[in-house]
């Protein structure tokens, strides 16, 4: 059974103290069959901030997100090799439950993938499946907190039994970002959370990231060197299956250290 966020031991990971590293990956390699993905990567992820990984198509950002919560288990031919820790404790231990690991690591995609639920459903599937709601008054109360933190309770609250693949590119986003946060996470990781959406929507979401960083420890994956600067505290810069630099946003944007990174960040290639 999943409970709280406080008491996250059961999911044989720890909590971590405000501003400290919550992931750290050791050497991770990242072979797809015979083709290897990810080459010795080696990146501090802090908690209560938002981590950006940056860098052209094909250059491992995806993969190495995946490895956070073991989606690569997933694919068949998949070779994970190193070591990914949340709070000193290994995500591949064959003590941790990967569905479990899943729910403390929540993941929001490309293309917004609300269930074809009820947006009362989206949100509640996860707590009322992992046990976090012992009745309808909390359960209901666990869909309030969760809608208004993901910033769309006022657009659906006299709507919540209508589908939530009705509602528009930008608000099924934060649906699902609601959906994600509702089984109360310690990470969540996006992959390309803006591309499918609007301007404006776009705005909207970078705003909710940055309210949720207080909270929560945050990886996303951008192409937009835009979104990266707004919304980043900490910036990852892969190039060909390899973690190039990574360092605070300013410094990756203003101070690179390696050329690859400033002929990418400048658009000279990429």
């Amino acid at each position: 059974m999943l409970r709280q966020r406080d008491d996250s031991q059961s999911a044989g990971i720890q909590t971590s103290p405000a501003g400290s590293i919550k992931i750290r990956a050791s050497d991770v390699c990242v072979h797809y069959g015979d083709k290897q993905a990810l080459f010795d990567v080696n990146l501090e992820v802090p908690d209560n901030s938002v981590t950006a990984l940056i860098g052209p198509s094909g250059c491992g950002k995806s993969t190495f997100l995946r490895c956070i919560n073991r989606m690569n288990d997933t694919i068949p031919s998949a070779r994970v090799e190193g070591q990914i820790e949340i709070d000193g404790e290994d995500v591949n231990d064959r003590r941790i439950d990967p569905v479990v690991l899943r729910a403390r690591v929540g993941m929001v995609f490309q293309k917004p993938n609300p269930f074809p639920k009820t947006i009362f459903e989206n949100v509640a599937y996860g707590p009322r499946i992992h046990g976090i709601a012992s009745s309808r008054e909390e359960l209901d109360a666990i869909v309030e907190r969760s809608l208004k933190r993901a910033g769309l309770w006022a657009e659906v609250a006299d709507r919540l039994q209508q589908p939530g693949t009705g509602l528009s590119g930008g608000q099924q986003q934060r649906l699902v970002i609601a959906r994600a946060i509702a089984v109360n996470p310690e990470v969540i990781l996006m992959d390309e959370p803006c591309s499918a959406l609007d301007p404006i929507a776009t705005a909207r979401i970078e705003e909710l990231i940055d309210d949720l960083r207080s909270q929560y420890c945050i990886v996303i994956v951008t192409h937009s060197m835009a979104q990266a600067a707004r919304v980043s505290q900490k910036t990852a810069f892969f190039h060909m299956g390899k973690l190039v630099e990574a360092g605070s946003t300013s410094d990756i944007f203003t101070n690179p250290r390696d050329s690859r990174t400033q002929d990418y960040i400048t658009g000279r290639f990429g």
